[in-house]
Order: structure tokens, then C-alpha cells, then sequence
């Protein structure tokens, strides 16, 4: 019986972490009379896209990704509508789709995930031909994934610090926004279309957002006073987000967004130049990803805190 065939795909440059010991572990744990374990290193942009695509041609059996938000979108965006299977080894500093999915953020525990088999398939969404698998917006999560792209400040808390550097800085846009039952015109702080409830970091944009209901949740949040940041910013890590007063939510397959003129947009995190009018749409069904059996969404209080303790001190 020929064995079945892994790819381990490994951006070498992005998250903190050292990822030198992740390709020892993965070939270690899978039985060597089963699997043919292939590794290989990004080195340039949509190199892991190359990678992917071709180990899709080939019916590879899984795809696994030790690398940031990135690049988890370079391969799962190939991988959609496959037979080919992707696993997370989370590497980055967000690590949106893998906190979505439960899977844990240590190396060695993400890889007791992938050996389980657990394989859940989830949706995705199409804004103006660009993949996204967690959230794409407009507004204020545009401009800070623009102005934060080369990725200097990491985590929760530099999360947090890149938000109060470049609130002063942002002005809010007006839109029309036509959605499945009709159309509203609403200035935003954010706009953001959310397949998973978070952007990453323990985020959440869209605590309601399911990843296997076939719609996304759109997140309206208008614009906020100085002194509304730190409460708003709190309640995106503690999941209550859309209980604010400024935030409207709907529920839709299909959107149509129209600005006055083009500008920034992100995708999974990702800044990409956008034109004034976006079509956003969900397609049902089309990743197979290894997950737990059972999310894991539990946030420790201390990181609250901490961001909370950040926000406190700022506005002092």
C-alpha cells in the first residue's frame, strides 16, 4: 500500500519564536512505514502558495503550516475545494485562525492536534477576489494593518499600543452598505466582514461569528470619542464587543460596500490596496482544516488585565 504523502510548509521569518526544532517533531511523529514527511522553507512572498498548490496537485494528504496569519492564508487560500488537508502550527504573532479553532499555541501540543485526524471543514469569503478565512475590513483595522505591516510590534499588548498610536491619526469614512435584506448608509470607525469571531490575538470583532454557518457577520462600529477607546478596546479581548452601544451587527451572505473613493482594506491581516466599491461574499464549505474536537476559547484574566492596566495608564 503506497504511503500517503505530508508537506510541512515553514516561513522561517515570521512570529518571535525559533522554528528550528518544528521539522525534527513533525517527521518524529508520524510513523515512517504510513507517511513520506516533506519539508520545506519559504523564502520569498507567495512562495508557500507554490508549495501548497503543487502539493495539491499531487494529493498530498495533509498541508501543514508553521508560519504566521500570512502565510496560514498563502496555503489555505490553495487548499480550498481540495482533497488536501490543512494543519496549523502556529508561528506568528496573531495566529487568528488557529486561536479560532482552538488549536493550542505551543509547537508540540498543535501537532498532538494534527495527529488526532480531526478534520473540520469550514467556510471561507471572497472580498473582491481577495481569500480571507477570518475577517477582512475597512476603517480603522485597514489602517492600522497598513501602518503596521512590517510587524515590529507583536502580541496582545503591542496590539493594544498600535491602536492608541494611530487612533489620533484616523478619520472615519462614510458608507453604503447593501447587504441581504437591504441597504443602510453609516459612518464607521471599523466595518469589518467576519467569517471567525476575531482578527487574532484574542481580538473579537464578531464574538457571534460562526465558521460553518454559510454567513458573515458584519461588524458596524461607529465613531468613538477619546474617552470611549480603552472601554471599547477592553471589550474586543473580552469577547462583549457587540453589546456597545455604537456597534450594529448584521447577518448576510453577500455585501456590497461603496465609499467615496479607493483606499486600504485587509485580509486576514494582511493590507491590500482596495477600489471604492467591494464585493464581499461567504462560501460555504470550502477548507478542510485539523482541528480540536472541542474550541478552546478560554482567555486568561491576566492578559485582560494587563490591557486593561495599559489602556488605564495611556489615558492618565
Amino acid at each position: 500500500m503506497p504511503k500517503e504523502k505530508i508537506c510541512l510548509i515553514i516561513n522561517p521569518i515570521s512570529g518571535t519564536e525559533s522554528k528550528k526544532s518544528i521539522p525534527e517533531e513533525v517527521a518524529a511523529a508520524f510513523d515512517q512505514r504510513q507517511y513520506d514527511v516533506f519539508i520545506r522553507i519559504t523564502g520569498y512572498p507567495d512562495h508557500a502558495t507554490e508549495i501548497a498548490r503543487e502539493a495539491a496537485e499531487k494529493k498530498y494528504k495533509y498541508v501543514l503550516v508553521a508560519g504566521g496569519d500570512g502565510t496560514v492564508n498563502e496555503v489555505a487560500k490553495t487548499l480550498v475545494h481540495t482533497n488536501t488537508t490543512l494543519g496549523i502550527i502556529p508561528s506568528g504573532s496573531g495566529n487568528g485562525l488557529a486561536r479560532e479553532l482552538g488549536i493550542p499555541m505551543e509547537p508540540e501540543k498543535a501537532i498532538d492536534i494534527i495527529l488526532q485526524s480531526h478534520i473540520r471543514t469550514i467556510d471561507y469569503g471572497i472580498a473582491n477576489g481577495h481569500i480571507f478565512f477570518c475577517t477582512c475590513g475597512f476603517g480603522f483595522d485597514a489602517f492600522i494593518s497598513d501602518r503596521f505591516a512590517d510587524g515590529k510590534k507583536r502580541g496582545p499588548l503591542g496590539y493594544v499600543r498600535n491602536i492608541l498610536e494611530s487612533v489620533v491619526d484616523f478619520r472615519s469614512e462614510e458608507y453604503e452598505i447593501t447587504y441581504d435584506e437591504g441597504t443602510i448608509n453609516e459612518r464607521a470607525f471599523i466595518l469589518t466582514c467576519a467569517n471567525a469571531s476575531q482578527y487574532g490575538n484574542d481580538a473579537h470583532i464578531a464574538p457571534g461569528a460562526s465558521m460553518d454557518d454559510g454567513l458573515m457577520n458584519v461588524s458596524i462600529l461607529k465613531p468613538l470619542n477619546a474617552l470611549e477607546i480603552p472601554q471599547t478596546t477592553l471589550q474586543l479581548f473580552n469577547r462583549n464587543i457587540d453589546k456597545n452601544s455604537k456597534m450594529t451587527t448584521l447577518l448576510t451572505r453577500n455585501l456590497h460596500i461603496k465609499r467615496s473613493r479607493s483606499g486600504m482594506m485587509h485580509v486576514d491581516g494582511e493590507p491590500v490596496n482596495a477600489e471604492n466599491e467591494i464585493n464581499v461574499e461567504t462560501i460555504h464549505g470550502g477548507l478542510k482544516v485539523l482541528a480540536p474536537h472541542n474550541d478552546n476559547h478560554e482567555k486568561k484574566r491576566t492578559d485582560i488585565e494587563n490591557i486593561f492596566n495599559s489602556l488605564t495608564r495611556w489615558f492618565n
